[in-house]
């Protein structure tokens, strides 16, 4: 089946995908120069699994689902492309104000600022507690581990398999998590989350959805075991909130070699460089142009 999400300009898909590593963690595909994705998906109408191919068109992005689709599965493709592109972030007020910065002044013109995200905040959960305390390389096996080894498999190509659910990962326990997928320290956190969100104990679409003011919704996202301040921050950014900075050790790198002549920073000095962006300080410290190539 194919059908067309219409976005309105400035929209560029290359963008959204080279917004962060995302698309290089399963179960997304794609080859550079990012001009198009594919994403193997488990629907929850239906709990069947299905295959996407997307790319730019004129009129937007257009998308080949492999097999048909009923209504209820078309809606719900429609809606996690969406959320995957983060269309419905209005970029206006932050493209004026990064026009006044020759640091970001490029941001419209190339049509940069909507993060790539995953299907459901679950996934996008589990793959920033695979970020911690890792290689970038450490991150792609352990998240393609867990999707080999959980995720159900499309039926036409039983290689693929979708993100799992929160209920297929509840089920292995702790030390099954730690020894198949090579978890470490993050298979009790991987565990726990899951449970939580299968059992309903934990809501994570009314944490997407809640109007609390960013610190509160902060707070919420630090209660869940194995999401740090870092974490936190970058789960906000994907959410929609860009208040705080997502600070790790790339962070500080980039920050000392842009604003301290590489000397030694702290956290503080990160949050200080984009201090004047205010609620946009994530947004501009994210597309900074670092390296004068932009």
């Amino acid at each position: 089946m194919d059908l067309t999400l219409p976005i309105e300009a400035p929209f560029s898909l290359q963008s959204v995908l080279r917004s962060h590593g995302w698309v290089q963690l399963a179960p997304f595909s794609a080859e550079t120069p990012y001009e198009a994705f594919t994403y193997t998906d488990q629907l929850a109408h239906g709990a069947r699994v299905t295959f996407w191919t997307v790319q730019s068109v004129e009129e937007g992005v257009h998308v080949a689902v492999k097999g048909e689709v009923n209504t209820l599965e078309e809606a719900e493709i429609r809606a996690k492309l969406t959320r995957m592109l983060d269309l419905e972030r209005d970029l206006a007020p932050f493209y004026t104000i990064a026009e006044q910065e020759p640091k970001l002044s490029y941001m419209a013109e190339r049509a940069r600022g909507r993060i790539l995200r995953s299907a459901t905040l679950f996934e996008d959960i589990v793959k920033t507690i695979m970020t911690t305390n890792t290689a970038w390389s450490g991150t792609i096996r352990m998240v393609q581990a867990l999707v080999d080894l959980y995720g159900r498999s499309l039926a036409e190509d039983p290689t693929r398999h979708a993100f799992p659910t929160p209920a297929e990962l509840a089920a292995p326990d702790v030390e099954t998590l730690r020894r198949q997928a090579k978890l470490g320290y993050r298979a009790p956190y991987v565990s726990e989350l899951a449970r939580r969100v299968d059992s309903g104990e934990l809501d994570l679409h009314a944490l997407e959805t809640s109007d609390l003011p960013t610190p509160l919704l902060r707070k919420q996202l630090l209660a869940i075991k194995g999401v740090g301040a870092y974490a936190a921050a970058n789960l906000l950014m994907l959410i929609g909130r860009t208040d705080y900075i997502p600070i790790d050790s790339y962070a500080l790198k980039v920050v000392s070699d842009e604003f301290h002549d590489g000397r030694p920073v702290k956290p503080a000095d990160v949050e200080a460089a984009f201090e004047r962006f205010g609620e946009w300080k994530g947004m501009a410290f994210w597309f900074w142009d670092y390296d004068g190539e932009e």
